[in-house]
């Protein structure tokens, strides 16, 4: 397999093994989207806060799932639901202007996550 990148971006991937050259294809994608509002995504708990819970939705990008966004019941303690390093199923509700990321752990709870974005 060979990847290369030219001055532009433009990624190229050359590969014999058509699994492998579209599971590089995926890698790819994932590594450079832009997080898109009302996508779920399957994200990993990265830190827990009293307030909520920092999840990675892929390399480089976080959000923040807000205690009240854990569940439909009423949560007390994050920790009662999630721990560091658990793999959680997230929607991205919003982007400030800050560029702060907003999640939603209940309104994904059920789904898949959004394939190829």
């Amino acid at each position: 397999m060979k990847i290369d990148i030219d001055d532009t971006g433009k990624v190229n991937i050359a590969s014999t093994d058509s699994e492998a050259a579209q599971k590089a294809i995926d890698m790819v994608k994932r590594l450079t989207q832009d997080p898109e509002i009302g996508t779920i995504y399957k994200g990993k708990v990265k830190k827990i806060m009293d307030f909520g819970a920092f999840v990675e939705l892929y390399p480089g990008t976080e959000g923040l799932v807000h205690i009240s966004q854990l569940s439909e019941e009423r949560v007390k303690s994050v920790r009662d639901v999630l721990k560091e390093g658990d793999e959680v199923m997230v929607k991205l509700i919003e982007i400030d202007r800050d560029g702060k990321i907003r999640l939603s752990r209940k309104e994904a709870i059920g789904h898949k996550p959004d394939e190829g974005k």
